[in-house]
């Protein structure tokens, strides 16, 4: 309902800059452009693609695959521990680097059941698995990130080539660093604070069935789907980029990938004769069924993205960096202005195609050093991101966990701030010595 108002809102102020400004426009408009949204291809595979996950979750679920996987690691000493969960909920989010949506799914999927097991709150593995994906993609960069980056770079001259300049970033993306560095406290010392500490406390006082929903089978439910998930995202990576993984879709190839997944589990389970094809089938739409009103939540925030675009909110943020600023203090703003961007609209992509063209000429006039400032826009798109309750990788996030989105983007807000409060200190300092 309040992201319903607020894209009412924001239609509101569109209708009074036109010609019609009545309330009946209004609603009329609301509704049009969630119609719009919806019908940007885009957008329709990201709301395919979170549907269809509810029903890869269900066929792994119901099939027993989770509970046996679970099992399985537990037996062979790889997840004996909370310590040991985190990192390897962690090591698979850095491993599938190669699309932040991709990550965040294989990492949540695969440690969901470990993380009831060990009494972990949901909202903890929502966190690492979003605290690890966008950070982890924009400091290899050698997938559709750098690729988007480097598309916007490449139409300025800078003195050096714009993969120099890329590359150059990484040691200067203080937030992604920071960020990597809080997910490592938090699991090697088994330290949750803030509101993920009262959710952890909640859950530890819930004595309430601890026996599994359905009996271990076969860890191969489970692990086949989620092997053929990662295995075909790579390959249609591939394939969507005519050859080339940094130039390939992310959002065709993870629904491709996804619709690939859900296939080979149903036929797997078909073929252990233990589910008809009625059963799997009712199994299928009821998981959809389950993310329905998260799917919802991710319509509303593309839609309350696209009308932000409209209304100008973006270009607005972007203008306050102003040229009387001092110049130590002017690649702390790009970062702050960076983070509210992405806060308000939702999306880092879009944050890095607007405030890169500002950011250049800054460079350009005032010989600022190209690395530090793009790492500072880079960093802050990444930080308002994952403080943004509208962004789509905190939705997927909260889908993968299996955590409600208000909750989880509650829990990782104190975490993101603290690591968005030391980053802007290192930035300053940095522009202090540098400049």
């Amino acid at each position: 309902m309040a992201l319903l108002l607020a894209v009412a809102s924001s239609e509101f102020l569109l209708a009074l800059q036109g010609e019609g400004s009545s309330v009946f426009n209004t609603f009329l408009n609301t509704i049009e452009r969630i119609v719009s949204v919806a019908s940007s291809p885009g957008n329709t595979r990201i709301l395919i693609f979170s549907i269809l996950i509810g029903a890869l979750l269900a066929y792994i679920r119901e099939s027993g695959g989770v509970a046996a996987t679970v099992n399985m690691l537990m037996n062979k000493g790889i997840a004996k521990s909370k310590r040991q969960v985190g990192f390897l909920t962690m090591f698979t989010g850095i491993a599938v680097f190669i699309e932040s949506n991709l990550s965040v799914l294989t990492a949540g999927i695969l440690s969901r059941g470990l993380f009831d097991k060990f009494k972990m709150s949901r909202a903890r593995l929502a966190y690492i698995i979003d605290s690890t994906s966008a950070p982890v993609c924009i400091l290899i960069l050698l997938n559709g990130w750098g690729a988007f980056v480097l598309g916007l770079l490449s139409n300025y001259e800078l003195g050096e080539s714009a993969v120099s300049v890329l590359w150059g970033s990484v040691g200067y993306n203080f937030y992604a660093i920071i960020t990597l560095v809080i997910v490592f406290y938090t699991i090697a010392f088994d330290k949750v604070h803030g509101p993920m500490k009262q959710a952890e406390q909640k859950l530890e006082l819930q004595t309430t069935d601890l026996k599994e929903e359905v009996k271990g089978s076969k860890a191969r439910f489970m692990l086949v789907p989620l092997i053929t998930l990662i295995v075909s995202m790579v390959g249609f990576m591939f394939y969507t980029g005519n050859g080339v993984l940094a130039e390939g879709s992310g959002s065709k190839s993870v629904l491709y990938a996804t619709v690939l997944a859900i296939v080979v589990a149903y036929f797997l389970m078909l073929a252990s004769r233990q589910f008809s094809h009625h059963k799997l089938v009712e199994t299928g739409f009821k998981g959809m069924g389950e993310l329905l009103p998260l799917v919802g939540i991710v319509l509303l925030s593309l839609t309350l993205g696209a009308s932000l675009k409209e209304l100008g909110t973006g270009v607005f943020v972007a203008s306050l960096v102003g040229d009387y600023l001092p110049i130590y203090l002017v690649v702390p703003a790009l970062f702050l202005t960076g983070a509210v961007m992405s806060f308000t609209t939702g999306t880092s992509w879009g944050t890095f195609a607007i405030l890169i063209p500002i950011g250049v000429p800054l460079i350009q006039a005032l010989g600022l050093p190209p690395s530090l400032v793009l790492g500072a826009i880079l960093g802050g798109g990444i930080f308002g991101d994952h403080c943004s309750p509208i962004s789509d990788t905190s939705a997927v996030s909260a889908i993968a966990s299996g955590c409600d989105l208000l909750t989880h983007v509650k829990t990782q807000l104190p975490y993101a701030l603290f690591a968005g409060g030391l980053t802007l200190i290192a930035y300053l300092v940095t522009s202090i010595i540098v400049l």
